[in-house]
């Protein structure tokens, strides 16, 4: 099939499956593309990579443009429909503090303004999901953006690395075997984007066949499975290089699932305690792991075909950790230690350790910080376990999805990585399902 006929059914596909979307979801404004579109530039290759646009250490003009334009957009229509700042600040404190921290630790940043034009960034993301709380459900303006990303993103991925592998597929650098990158930047973006994807298509097959999600359409449920099969073929890769760190994410985050939806059918109720243990556990343990070297994780790397030093990461965090031991309880300050220098030093841009790249910029004060927030998320969505059972489920599994993967892989340093922004959607809408709704009843 020549390219350009692949790219028109592709968009026709795609504008079906919107079709199909807003159908389901009628409640829904047009001011959710918004947030939708932030979400798709942070799950994408930078806007300049697309257009031949030069970047330079903060990305190019045209990204910086259409962020500052959706910064813009975003806090026009928060003025505009009246949202309750005390009251939205009030009801997530720890998010706050944490973003507040970002911002006074770039006062001991070695690059000041670049770590404060990252900040922006972070604020950014915060403006998206408090747009979120302004829709008139937003849980389901939630899965609206959920399922968007998810249609329009994996399809496309498909036709990039089938059709234009100039843009789809990518080399390794030092042993030159192929890897997917689909619309991402590299092979674990795919990762990340098949995992949430592959994990939301699931959760609502799921509720459908238990009669909780009404389909858009005749065809919807079709074209969900037939979604559900390209993502898990994306998720597969080329032979030997596909993502074992999402691979792993993803079955915790199914198996999760299931033993929620088990224990409700018994009528066993999972407290509060053993959640926040679990998540204290999985915390402790990914910041643990770079100091010990990865030893933990070495038996579960063989396993995967994965070498013992975890693909070079062991190596990574070794040559990282000294960084930390210097500065651990404030860090080098926030988005202050990926210098150009560095990235030159040590030969890559990442930690490969979310739970370390906390550490290198905001120190254990800044770690803590995270854990808070990632508790206070994991303690609201356990009580919605009775009243809400479908939405908690969704986001007991994305946080266990996310704590997991970045024990080797980053993205919980930074609400501007995709997996990182879908918890914090979650965590801030699930705090006002009712506000906005009243007079609906939830689930018993």
């Amino acid at each position: 099939m020549p390219p350009a006929l692949a790219l028109l059914l592709c968009t026709i596909f795609v504008l079906f499956l919107l079709r199909l979307e807003r159908k389901q979801a009628p409640v829904v404004s047009s001011v959710l593309w918004i947030p939708t579109i932030w979400m798709i530039c942070m799950a994408t290759k930078p806007l300049g990579y697309w257009f031949g646009v030069k970047a330079d250490a903060e990305g190019s003009p045209l990204d910086r443009a259409v962020l500052s334009g959706l910064l813009c957009l975003g806090l026009f229509m928060l003025g505009r429909r009246k949202l309750g700042w005390s009251r939205a600040i009030r009801e997530h404190p720890w998010l706050m503090l944490l973003i507040g921290y970002m911002l006074a630790s770039i006062l001991w940043s070695d690059i000041p303004y670049i770590s404060f034009k990252r900040w922006i960034r972070e604020l950014l993301a915060v403006v998206m999901a408090f747009l979120i709380l302004t829709e008139r459900d937003p849980r389901q303006a939630v899965q609206s953006i959920l399922r968007r990303t998810v249609y329009i993103l994996i399809p496309f991925s498909a036709l990039l690395i089938q059709y234009f592998p100039n843009y789809g597929r990518q080399y390794h650098r030092w042993s030159g075997e192929l890897m997917w990158i689909g619309v991402t930047l590299q092979k674990n973006g795919l990762g990340r984007l098949c995992i949430i994807s592959a994990f939301f298509l699931i959760w609502t097959l799921v509720r459908r066949s238990q009669g909780r999600d009404i389909p858009g359409g005749k065809f919807h449920t079709h074209a969900d499975v037939f979604i559900l099969i390209i993502t898990l073929w994306l998720l597969k890769g080329p032979p030997g290089f596909y993502p074992a760190t999402a691979t792993v994410a993803l079955a915790v985050g199914l198996a999760m699932l299931f033993s929620l939806l088990w224990m409700k059918r018994h009528k066993i109720y999972l407290g509060t305690n053993t959640l926040m243990a679990i998540v204290v556990f999985v915390i402790g343990f990914g910041v643990v792991t770079p100091f010990v070297g990865g030893v933990r994780v070495a038996g579960v790397s063989s396993s995967l075909g994965r070498d013992e030093t975890l693909t070079g990461r062991t190596d990574i965090w070794a040559a990282l950790v000294p960084n930390v031991e210097r500065q651990p309880i404030l860090g080098c300050g926030f988005g202050g230690f990926w210098t150009p220098k560095n990235r030159d030093l040590y030969d890559i841009g990442e930690a490969h350790n979310g739970y370390l790249e906390v550490l290198l910029e905001l120190g254990f004060g800044g770690i803590l910080l995270f854990a808070m927030f990632l508790l206070s998320f994991c303690r609201g969505a356990q009580r919605e376990l009775i009243y809400d059972f479908d939405w908690a489920s969704l986001c007991i599994c994305y946080l266990l999805m996310s704590l997991f993967h970045n024990v080797a892989e980053s993205s919980i340093n930074s609400f501007t990585s995709h997996l990182t922004a879908v918890n914090l959607f979650l965590a801030v809408s699930s705090t006002a399902a009712t506000r906005y709704t009243p007079g609906v009843s939830r689930e018993l």
